[in-house]
């Protein structure tokens, strides 16, 4: 017959083992936590309208109210990297991205026969593209309608790519200079143009992509020949300012990688395109 002390203390036993199963749960949750964030950014090549970055959550398991929630990071968490200074780049206008959003692709408006001219100023520097209505009209008519709305204005070129393919990738409102990007884009999507035989030179501007008939806001600017599959839709050509690409591309990455945000914060001030 099992007496009341042994009864006790099998319950306490009971007790300390579900403390013990609770906390090995515990940390086996802060370990993954911390895998995730120490971790670095993994990239999607050109996905989600343009890239996907993994990142994990940032919140905190344990609500702490005192003084040393506020203390310095622990050793387990990234470290944030530190921007350097480009030359020639200044800092962005002030401003946001207005964030609008459409239920469908803009009606058709853009002149096949004619050709277009963006002029994307930067905070780098001036970048000219001339686009190809003929090849590629509804990729050219989208990129006129979403300059028209200042759609563009004050977004961040949220990638740069300086290992095996050579882009800068821009469009995407919801990027910021330093954390993930690359899953915005204006509410609607549009079907792929002039793949037949697409290549990627230097001075190429093209679509990026999450698959086909996935283009919608963001794109890209090659500064270097790049190998690419015939998925990304071109729909135009640097004209000017290349040499601001590649500076900005010569500067390297924010996390010191190939592929990752530029280390210039390149915002696009403004974006206009005209017809001529």
């Amino acid at each position: 017959m099992v007496s009341s002390e042994q009864r006790r203390r099998q319950l306490a036993r009971d007790k300390y083992e579900r403390q013990m199963e609770r906390r090995v749960a515990d940390a086996a949750k802060r370990r993954r936590r911390n895998s995730i964030l120490g971790a670095s950014l993994a990239v999607v090549v050109l996905a989600g309208g343009g890239t996907l970055f993994a990142t994990g959550a940032f919140d905190s398991d344990d609500k702490k109210d005192s003084s040393s929630a506020q203390a310095a990071p622990t050793p387990t968490e990234p470290a944030v990297p530190t921007r350097k200074p480009v030359e020639g780049c200044a800092e962005p206008a002030p401003g946001a991205p207005n964030g609008k959003q459409w239920q469908a692709e803009p009606a058709m408006t853009v002149d096949a026969a004619a050709t277009y001219t963006s002029t994307l100023d930067t905070n780098c520097g001036k970048v000219t593209l001339t686009l190809d209505a003929a090849k590629a009209p509804h990729t050219v008519n989208s990129f006129a309608f979403l300059s028209g709305e200042q759609y563009f204005d004050h977004t961040k070129c949220h990638r740069l790519t300086t290992e095996g393919i050579f882009v800068l990738q821009c469009g995407d409102p919801t990027a910021s200079a330093t954390a993930p990007g690359g899953t915005g884009g204006p509410g609607y999507k549009f079907a792929d143009e002039n793949l037949t035989g697409a290549t990627y030179p230097a001075g190429t501007v093209a679509m990026a992509n999450a698959g086909p008939g996935t283009n919608g806001s963001q794109f890209f600017l090659v500064y270097k020949d790049t190998q690419l599959g015939p998925n990304y839709t071109p729909f135009g050509k640097i004209t000017g300012g290349l040499d601001v690409v590649q500076k900005i591309a010569a500067a390297g990455t924010l996390e010191g990688g190939g592929d990752g945000h530029p280390m210039a914060d390149v915002t696009l001030n403004t974006v206009t395109t005209a017809k001529g």
